[in-house]
């Protein structure tokens, strides 16, 4: 009886197993499909130290911090970031190099997943991309050309070039610019606080027939009187001119101003008047017209002062780029109107200007100054600068703008300048707030030719050497009388007779 027991339970437990389902097997989900790259795989030319690869797939998708470890690129760059968005994977390379190399980017299996049960990884990823090759940034050096453009350059201009390269790198020029009442104010003011006076005074012109700032202004000029720059050329100084080009809005401003001498309708800066450069340059128009009748009135006054052999420092169409930043995304930077429309058409009128007063009017004693921009980086600088310059023919010096809020060593300008024309041209601070130290550009090996002190008035018109405006305040009487008898600065007391 106990075996039958055993025996019936036994195929119990025989029949209960065979009455029991076998286990489902979940079928795996496919894992999400790599839909899109940017830029596209393969992709040669890029440039910068940074990229962001973008892969759009089928599906959200996530990427675990614990995961994101096994993604890796070669040839010496940097993973800074992985994040996965919805359907978005992004990563971002730094510490790249424009060295011509290939990257390649590895998201190996099991790096990406979707959110569905039972789901597969994303298959690995490869990404290739080749950077543009530069050649690797080597700082020029300053060697100057031995003679100014205009071959037929008059002996006193010949002079004060000469006397430029024979003092570069050893001693900078000091200069301020004058105020708009073309008289030596500013001159005499620095004069007042550290008993010398500058070995170059800036001039402007400002108010000219055809170019005139609105009556309104009460600063018209005659620039007939030509007394200021005569008093500082004989008394060993040097001569600095510049143009504010005031233009016309319309034809109608233009006819205005000519028949009513109503100048409302005139204006310098770009966001201030609508007149095209563009235009200008073409003949027939009336904004050639205008502007060809302003460029005859400005030699005849420059006439003036060639007459009494007096050499120029000629700096026209000044900071003609403006901002670069704001020229990204199609936008304008330019801060007068000769740069609203770009490089191209600035270069035609400076290459005009050039051939009108050299060529047509006969000046020889212009030494031709032109101002360039510096962005942040020295090679980013030099690009830019380089779509605007007008051409190693057309240019003695170059100078930069400088406004800063310390009176450090501008290296990263000076360099900028140098590397712009391989060390061909002299560079110079062509204006400035705060006075850059002397004597840490010489530590800096700095050469810059002279620092030009932008002109300053108080409410009531005043002169004063340090406005409070930041890019200025640093310059107090101590310190103009520090600069100015500094073994590094030549003052107007310093200067040789180059007559």
């Amino acid at each position: 009886m106990k075996r039958l027991s055993i025996i019936f339970l036994s195929i119990c437990l025989f029949l209960a197993g065979c009455s029991e389902k076998p286990p489902v097997v979940e079928k795996p989900v496919a894992g999400p499909v790599l839909l899109s790259v940017t830029p596209e795989n393969g992709v040669a030319g890029v440039t910068g130290k940074e990229l962001t690869v973008t892969l759009i797939f089928d599906q959200n998708v996530k990427c675990p911090s614990a995961q994101q470890k096994n993604v890796s690129i070669d040839n010496g760059a940097t993973l800074a970031k992985v994040n996965a968005f919805n359907e978005k994977v992004t990563v971002d390379i730094v510490s790249l190099e424009e060295n011509g190399k290939t990257y390649t980017l590895v998201i190996p299996k099991g790096t990406i997943s979707g959110f569905k049960e039972h789901q597969d990884t994303a298959d690995e990823i490869r990404f290739s991309f080749t950077m543009k090759y530069v050649e690797p940034y080597e700082p020029s050096d300053l060697d100057p050309v031995k003679s100014l453009v205009n071959p037929n350059a008059s002996q006193q201009a010949k002079n004060v070039y000469n006397f430029l390269l024979e003092q570069s790198g050893k001693k900078t020029l000091s200069g301020v610019q004058s105020s708009h009442s073309h008289k030596n104010d500013f001159v005499d003011a620095v004069y007042k606080h550290t008993g010398k006076h500058p070995a170059l005074a800036g001039y402007d012109f400002l108010f000219l027939q055809f170019s005139p700032t609105p009556d309104n202004w009460s600063w018209v000029q005659n620039y007939n009187d030509i007394s200021a720059p005569k008093e500082q050329w004989a008394a060993g100084g040097l001569v600095n001119y510049m143009w504010h080009w005031n233009v016309p809005n319309s034809k109608a401003d233009w006819d205005n101003g000519v028949n009513n001498y109503n100048f409302d309708g005139y204006a310098f800066y770009s966001d201030q008047t609508s007149f095209d450069i563009r235009e200008a340059l073409k003949p027939g128009t009336w904004q050639n017209d205008f502007i060809m009748k302003d460029i005859e009135e400005v030699a005849g006054y420059l006439q003036l002062l060639e007459n009494e052999n007096i050499p120029v420092i000629w700096r026209p169409l000044h900071e003609a780029a403006g901002n670069y930043g704001l020229y990204e995304g199609g936008g304008s930077g330019a801060w007068f109107w000769w740069g609203r429309y770009g490089a191209e058409p600035c270069k035609q009128l400076w290459r005009l200007l050039y051939d009108q007063l050299v060529n047509v009017h006969g000046l020889d004693n212009l030494i031709w100054v032109w101002t360039v921009d510096v962005v942040p980086t020295i090679p980013y600088a030099q690009e830019r600068n380089l779509d605007w310059y007008p051409g190693d023919e057309y240019v003695d010096i170059l100078g930069v703008d400088i406004y800063e809020t310390n009176t450090d060593a501008k290296t990263r300008q000076y360099q900028a300048l140098v590397d712009l024309t391989k060390g061909k041209k002299l560079v110079t601070v062509s204006e400035c707030g705060n006075i850059p130290d002397p004597a840490k550009n010489m530590e800096a090996g700095n050469r810059w030719s002279w620092f030009m002190v932008w002109c300053n008035s108080d409410s009531n018109g005043n002169i004063v050497l340090t406005p409070s405006d930041n890019n200025f305040k640093l310059n107090t009487s101590e310190y103009w009388k520090t600069v100015m008898s500094s073994p590094y600065v030549i003052t107007r007391e310093d200067m040789p007779n180059l007559k």
